[in-house]
């Protein structure tokens, strides 16, 4: 019946090293979600201010679309674009020539 005793004791030491580690766990858990909710909640306020910047130049910018500016930066974006197309074509031709030339 002794070592009974001692089982049993061993087993509600264990059981209560597990018990207060849990706790400990739940507990450092918690404030890591509060944490977390903090730092997200701040993330969103950046996010908000950020969208009201992209959206304040947006009106700015149809304002001055009249701009010289902004008309040479569309005509250098449409001659990109153009070049862009060349190249795809370019890639596609390349493409089935290698295609027509590989065994299959």
């Amino acid at each position: 019946m002794v070592t009974r005793k001692k089982t049993t004791s061993k087993t509600s030491s264990h059981h209560e090293q597990l018990l207060h580690q849990l706790i400990e766990n739940t507990v450092l858990l918690q404030k890591k979600d509060a944490e977390l909710m903090t730092s997200t909640k701040k993330l969103i306020t950046k996010i908000d201010r950020m969208l009201n910047v992209f959206e304040e130049a947006s009106k700015h910018v149809m304002e001055v679309s009249e701009d010289k500016r902004v008309a040479e930066l569309t005509d250098k974006l449409d001659d990109l674009l153009q070049q862009n197309k060349t190249i795809a074509k370019g890639l596609i031709m390349l493409e089935q020539y290698v295609r027509k030339r590989t065994p299959v």
